[in-house]
């Protein structure tokens, strides 16, 4: 069945702690240290996927070399040592019990890069929901251009409110035992993977086909002629586009190879159905550090009519936190359509050669502590309703980067399942 999302060769460990073998995804916590040095702490000198990912809070780091080689080095330890089953032409389901006490359903398979575009106006069956960011991807490619294995935290969506795809999974899991269960570290709540039997994955790849149909598509959004966009990248953009930029250098250097059936041409992703009570949309805050507080108000002040009044029914508004202060401003003359387009594209041109720093943080409550730190100022962008996200990227094609994050920090897809790439 042609579909973008397909079983695959999947790792297991076999006898690891899965506690402390499962870690958050890398571009979680990136302005808390303390987050991954309590993270070292639990795993100690156990096996764990947080000896063969790169948490990116490291990635500017003067050694980052010595850590990529440590990490390819362990991989290929794991490997020799027989520390991995490998589970063939598979798909897992997924059952995460979140830090709120919510199930979360999901799939874990492989997405086909050829059919995937990550830039602004594809037509691909997977696309990027965000803006990429092309300098974040040289880095990651040297991540995984001399590993033998890889380690999803990407989350893809699909937008199946018949719950046809995912959910019924549910009614037959229970007559096989769990591939893995337990608790996961640091408040990320729960979960468990079974693996799917032959017979239920063709009911699996019927329903994708389904949801992809033209037909059915154009009827579903109203959009005649537009190509259906069947899996929208949720998380882990950056790690996508780090495979798909891996995979077209890979063909530029061997021109005269067939590269159809090579490994890399995929990457093991988790499918979520954006219909999910469990998914929540919560806005990326933005925190400028090592800035002239006063300057950079005043110079947004008068880029986009900052007033702490709403003036227009097309105002925008978001909360700057400075200190112990928080004021609700209100955008007057927005740029984009949406508060954090506005608001990203004056940071953007501000930010080039003053020597402030942004980053983009997960929860209000994080981003309060942050800015109340000396010469640094933070801002609360309000939420997505997540009925947006498919008609706005088919529409309008990607959203600003770091719109929005599928619920909280430790929400976030832990490193469990491997693959390899080589």
């Amino acid at each position: 069945m042609n579909t973008a999302f397909k079983p695959a060769d999947i790792l297991l460990p076999k006898s690891a702690d899965i506690e402390k073998w499962a870690v958050i995804a890398c571009d979680q916590y990136t302005s808390e240290p303390e987050y991954w040095a309590e993270t070292e702490k639990i795993v100690g000198a156990y096996p764990s996927a947080l000896r063969l990912i790169l948490p990116e809070i490291y990635l500017s780091d003067d050694n980052v070399s010595n850590r990529i080689s440590a990490i390819n080095h362990t991989m290929a330890d794991y490997l020799a040592d027989g520390a991995f089953e490998e589970y063939t032409n598979s798909y897992f389901y997924v059952e995460r019990i979140q830090s709120d006490g919510k199930l979360r359903q999901g799939i874990v398979g492989m997405i086909d890069l050829e059919q995937y575009d990550y830039t602004k106006g594809s037509n691909s069956p997977v696309r990027a929901t965000e803006a990429t960011v092309l300098e974040r991807i040289p880095p990651r490619v040297k991540v995984r251009e001399n590993a033998p294995i890889e380690l999803p935290h990407i989350m893809i969506l699909i937008d199946d409110e018949d719950k046809t795809v995912i959910e019924p999974i549910s009614a037959v899991k229970d007559v096989s035992k769990p591939l893995y269960s337990s608790s996961l570290m640091q408040g990320g709540g729960s979960i468990k993977g079974y693996l799917v039997s032959e017979s239920y994955a063709r009911k699996v790849e019927s329903a994708l086909v389904k949801l992809g149909d033209k037909h059915n598509f154009e009827t579903k959004y109203g959009m005649a002629g537009a190509s259906p966009l069947v899996y929208a990248v949720g998380d882990g953009n950056h790690s996508l586009a780090t495979a798909k930029a891996f995979y077209e250098r890979l063909k530029a250097e061997n021109p005269d190879k067939d590269l159809s059936r090579h490994p890399a041409r995929y990457a093991l992703a988790e499918i979520v159905n954006l219909h999910s009570e469990a998914l929540q949309f919560e806005a990326i805050h933005r925190i400028i550090t090592d800035v002239n507080t006063s300057d950079l108000i005043s110079k947004m002040t008068q880029a986009l009519s900052l007033s702490e009044t709403c003036t227009s029914s097309n105002s925008q508004s978001f909360i700057c936190v400075e200190g112990d202060s928080e004021k609700t401003y209100y955008i007057n003359s927005p740029t984009a359509n949406l508060t954090v387009g506005s608001l990203q594209a004056f940071l953007d041109e501000y930010l080039k050669g003053s020597g402030a720093k942004i980053d983009y943080i997960h929860g209000a409550d994080t981003l309060r502590r942050l800015a109340g730190k000396k010469n640094s100022i933070g801002f609360i962008l309000p939420d997505m309703s997540k009925s947006e996200l498919f008609p706005t990227v088919i529409k309008d094609g990607v959203l600003p980067r770091k719109t929005f994050s599928m619920g909280r920090a430790a929400d976030k897809r832990y490193y469990i399942e491997c693959r390899k790439i080589r």
